[in-house]
């Protein structure tokens, strides 16, 4: 997508809506000067050692960022944001784009791009916004910008959110081109997913600690030679669902129900459903949690969430991006607090098949993250996953250690 009609887009709304004290040149000078411009520089080293590969990954990036942001006018309201990925250092990966399949794969191909750029419109309870948006539902189990990696996953398109009374929020958003993790040059995955996809959420509070949220994601993708179906028209399908978030008192609870089933042009034909159920208990400032989640599997074919921040789920190794054609069961439990001003967390997962008798394996993460201060911020993250089936898993262990900088 072309953002360089962003601003002449402005220019004719701020003409159209120019008051008879101030022109529509001194309104548009106003909120350009009053805007804002911020930075953010994302350094990163990523390692990782898989079984199947005679090298180790390394990958040394630094992800520059820089988003202009105009200040209100007549309720309206522009972004533009910049990304650009360059490689400092060790290039020993396969970015999926750079041919070098030697390495295990790190998924950050160079990249310099327009990450977003659209107009807004924000009255006293609708806000609509069209171009190239970011669009993060819930905890980003189903849709969301994959933030963690150095290129966003954004969506070309529109979005309306309405707030018809107190706690009740509706959320629609179509997207025509999905700008994924991949892009912005094709590789072994296609760098876009273009289709007529729509979005929609309903949030509900019932109080300061209680929400309830339904949600529908219609997915239908369009053929894109030559890729193989799976990595295309096969993504397309219904899912709907129900969430239910708490709080009572330490005790913190989520549990999401969702049903699938293939639609548009897919090859697939498959029903399966989505099981969440989430504890936490806070206690003296330690937080002691555990999770169940299931991906049921149909035909063949598990239940699939192309959309979502998947590397939050199931593990950070990453070997769960895609859900196994007999389904997945992880249970794990995790433990998190501060050690000084360090905010560190520890999760084991057990996976299992779903609808076979495999027992897929075992991981151990780590992370340890410390704000320095407002602008500046340290991570280091392990992930270690201990296979039980090396014909289909293979054992890998990934780190990080990423340096952040916000102005």
């Amino acid at each position: 997508m072309k953002a360089r009609w962003v601003l002449p887009v402005v220019a004719l709304v701020c003409a159209g809506h120019a008051s008879a004290q101030e022109s529509w040149s001194e309104q548009l000078s106003r909120a350009v000067k009053e805007g804002e411009v911020n930075v953010d520089l994302r350094y990163r080293f990523e390692w990782v050692d898989q079984d199947g590969f005679d090298d180790e990954a390394e990958a040394s990036l630094l992800r520059s960022r820089i988003t202009l942001k105009s200040a209100p006018l007549d309720g309206f309201r522009a972004l533009l944001e910049f990304d650009d990925l360059r490689n400092i250092g060790p290039n020993d990966y396969n970015s999926t784009e750079n041919g070098k399949t030697e390495y295990p794969v790190v998924a950050d191909p160079e990249h310099t791009e327009v990450n977003q750029a659209w107009l807004a419109w924000s009255g006293s309870t609708v806000t609509a916004t069209g171009g190239r948006l970011r669009v993060n539902h819930l905890n980003q189990r189903f849709v969301g910008g994959v933030a963690w990696r150095n290129n966003e996953q954004t969506f070309d398109g529109g979005r309306i959110e309405w707030q018809p009374m107190d706690g009740l929020l509706l959320d629609a958003t179509y997207t025509y081109n999905v700008n994924r993790i991949f892009g912005p040059d094709d590789g072994a995955n296609p760098a876009d997913l273009e289709g007529d996809n729509v979005f929609l959420l309903a949030n509900y509070d019932i109080n300061d600690n209680h929400r309830i949220s339904a949600f529908g994601y219609l997915l239908d993708f369009d053929e894109d030679e030559p890729f193989a179906a799976g990595k295309t028209v096969n993504l397309s399908s219904d899912t709907y669902g129900l969430e239910y978030q708490g709080k009572f008192g330490i005790v913190d609870l989520r549990a999401n129900y969702a049903t699938q089933s293939d639609a548009g042009d897919s090859e697939l034909d498959y029903d399966a459903n989505y099981y969440l159920a989430e504890v936490g208990v806070t206690v003296a400032g330690i937080k002691f949690q555990g999770a169940y989640e299931v991906l049921e599997s149909d035909n063949g074919v598990g239940f699939a969430t192309p959309l979502a921040t998947a590397h939050a789920f199931q593990g950070w190794a990453d070997l769960f991006l895609s859900t196994p054609g007999d389904g997945i069961e992880d249970a794990n439990i995790s433990i998190g607090g501060k050690i000084g001003p360090v905010n560190v967390r520890a999760i084991y997962h057990d996976f299992q098949a779903e609808s076979s008798s495999d027992d897929f394996g075992t991981e151990i993460d780590l992370i340890a993250t410390w704000p320095v201060n407002k602008q500046f911020t340290v991570q280091a993250k392990y992930a270690s996953f201990d296979t039980d089936v090396e014909e289909r898993f293979p054992d890998t262990d990934r780190a990080w250690l990423t340096l952040q900088l916000k102005l």
